[in-house]
């Protein structure tokens, strides 16, 4: 991962792990244009955001364990 982008993607994982996003709002929030700014992308691939199917049967993204660890070791507590 590019340390050019870490500190996207820890801002990404706060957002995230702030309150309940569903994809289409992660996406619309997150989206961009440019090859080299690949925040969503660097953090799926890195385990650290999952998606899953709420109750109501909304798709929703998720920080994981890994995800938190990742915060954590940044020095940014996950809020969940």
């Amino acid at each position: 991962m590019a340390d050019t982008l870490t500190p996207l993607i820890l801002d990404f994982l706060e957002w995230v792990d702030a309150g309940r996003r569903d994809q289409a709002a992660v996406m619309e929030a997150w989206r961009t244009s440019c090859p080299r700014l690949t925040v969503w992308e660097d953090a799926v691939d890195g385990g650290f955001v999952a998606r899953r199917r709420g109750e109501d049967g909304a798709l929703l993204v998720e920080v994981t364990p890994e995800g938190r660890r990742f915060l954590a070791a940044a020095g940014r507590p996950a809020a969940g």
